[in-house]
C-alpha cells in the first residue's frame, strides 16, 4: 500500500509539475532527434559487434596453451576492464596527440584526427571496453562445456581448431546468450557517453536543442522515451532468442530421455 501511494505521488508530481509535456510531444518525433537516435543505434551495433569479436578472440586466447597468448589476453582485460569507459573514449578521441599521423606503408598515410573521427572514437572506446568484459564471459562459457566432449572429439581425430569451432563454440554461444543480450541493452545506454566527444547521437542532439530553447528536462524526457523504446525492443528480441535456443536444448534433452527410457524398457523386456 505504501509503495502504491509513493508511486501515485510520483506520477502526480510529474503530471502536474513544471514539465511542458507539449514540448516533449513536439520534439519526440523531431527530425534531429530521430537522426540522432539512428546514430545511437549505429554506434551501439558497431561497438557490440567489435566487442563480441574481441571477446571471443581474447576469450579463446585466455584458454590457450601458449603462455604468451594468455598473458596478452590477461593484459587486455586488466587494462580495459580496469579503467572507466568514459576515460577510454576521451583517450581514443585525443589519440592524435600521441600519434599525429597514421602511417601504414603502401596502405594509408593520413592525419590521425582525420581517421579517428568522433564516430570511430565512440565505436573503438565502447567496443574495446565491452570486449574486455565479454572475454571473461566467453572464457566462463568455454569452461562450462563438458570436457568429455573435447576428449571425444580428439578421439574422433578432430584437431583442436576443429573441436573449438564445431563442438565448443556453438555450445558456448548458447550458454552466454543471456549475457550477450544484456550487453546489447547496456551498449545502447552506454552509447550516450559519445555525447562527451561531440558525436552527434541522440543525447548530443538534445543538448544542442536545449542549450538554445532552455527546455532541458523536456528534451531529456524525449531521450528517455527513445532509450526505453530501444531497450524494450532489444529485451523482447533477447527473450525470443533465448526461448528459441532453449527449446532446441529442451528437445534434445527430451529426445535423450526418451532414448534412455526406451533402452531401459528394452532391457527389462529382454530380461522378462
Amino acid at each position: 500500500m505504501i509503495v502504491l501511494l509513493l508511486l501515485a505521488v510520483l506520477v502526480r508530481a510529474f503530471a502536474m509539475g513544471q514539465i511542458r509535456w507539449d514540448v516533449v510531444g513536439q520534439f519526440l518525433t523531431a527530425r534531429v532527434i530521430i537522426v540522432g537516435f539512428g546514430w545511437t543505434l549505429l554506434i551501439s551495433a558497431c561497438a557490440l559487434v567489435l566487442g563480441v569479436v574481441l571477446g571471443f578472440g581474447f576469450g579463446i586466447m585466455r584458454m590457450a596453451s601458449n603462455p604468451i597468448l594468455r598473458l596478452v589476453a590477461w593484459l587486455y582485460v586488466w587494462i580495459f576492464r580496469g579503467t572507466p569507459v568514459l576515460l577510454q573514449l576521451l583517450i581514443w578521441f585525443n589519440i592524435g596527440l600521441v600519434f599525429p599521423r597514421l602511417y601504414v606503408p603502401g596502405l594509408i598515410d593520413a592525419r590521425m584526427v582525420d581517421v579517428i573521427t568522433p564516430f570511430v572514437a565512440a565505436v573503438l572506446g565502447l567496443g574495446v571496453n565491452e570486449g574486455s568484459y565479454l572475454t571473461e564471459v566467453v572464457r566462463g562459457g568455454i569452461t562450462s562445456v563438458d570436457r568429455g566432449q573435447t576428449e571425444a572429439a580428439h578421439t574422433l581425430g578432430m584437431t583442436p581448431g576443429q573441436t573449438m569451432r564445431r563442438i565448443i563454440l556453438p555450445q558456448t554461444l548458447r550458454l552466454i546468450l543471456p549475457a550477450l543480450g544484456n550487453s546489447a541493452v547496456g551498449m545502447l545506454k552506454f552509447s550516450s557517453l559519445a555525447a562527451t566527444i561531440a558525436m552527434g547521437e541522440m543525447l548530443n542532439a538534445a543538448q544542442r536543442i536545449y542549450f538554445i530553447n532552455g527546455a532541458v528536462i523536456e528534451l531529456l524526457f524525449v531521450c528517455a522515451v527513445w532509450y526505453l523504446a530501444g531497450t524494450t525492443m532489444l529485451s523482447i528480441g533477447q527473450f525470443y532468442l533465448e526461448r528459441h535456443f532453449g527449446r532446441g536444448v529442451g528437445a534434445a534433452e527430451s529426445g535423450g530421455s526418451w532414448f534412455k527410457g526406451w533402452k531401459q524398457r528394452s532391457v527389462v523386456t529382454e530380461e522378462a
